[in-house]
């Protein structure tokens, strides 16, 4: 059986860490879309303050099949 798929871009952040940042827009993402299936990893990128990191960003492409 055939199926179609749409990928969405978003932006998860956190102080903590890139894998929370992932998590934390993956599962922000799926509260409004549904069927999402997998996810790949675009961009990864962080905010300096004071010398220090202060926030991880990570750019996440969410896949979802399209409902017929």
């Amino acid at each position: 059986m055939s199926a179609v798929y749409k990928k969405i871009e978003v932006v998860g952040t956190s102080k903590d860490s890139f894998a929370y940042a992932t998590r934390v827009a993956i599962e922000e993402a799926a509260k409004t879309v549904k069927n999402t299936s997998w996810f790949e990893v675009a961009e990864m990128r962080g905010a300096i303050k004071n010398g220090k990191v202060a926030e991880f960003q990570v750019t996440v492409r969410i896949g979802f099949k399209v409902e017929h």
